[in-house]
């Protein structure tokens, strides 16, 4: 659900509202009760619920480039595996 926020046009009260998308606007401001509260333009104010990747991914604050770190020790790893030239096991 989304956070609107409100500005009465008379009185110049501000609030903010959780309201559904369906919901009607407010028009009656609660301070004033002037029928002037208008709906503003604002940053998008969201509410992240349940469980997912901002609860579990990066929490320790060890952020892994995994692509980084496979294209670098897949060579190293190669390299190392390789049978010795003599044919005696390593």
């Amino acid at each position: 659900m989304p956070i609107y926020e409100y500005q009465c046009k008379a009185c110049g009260h501000r609030l903010e509202k959780l309201q559904k998308l369906s919901a009607a606007p407010l028009t009656d401001c609660p301070a004033c009760h002037a029928a002037e509260l208008g709906r503003l333009v604002s940053a998008a104010g969201f509410r992240l619920a349940g469980g997912g990747w901002y609860e579990t991914d990066f929490k320790s604050g060890s952020k892994k480039n995994l692509a980084g770190d496979s294209a670098s020790g897949g060579g190293e790893g190669q390299e190392s595996k390789a049978p010795a030239k003599d044919g005696a096991a390593a």
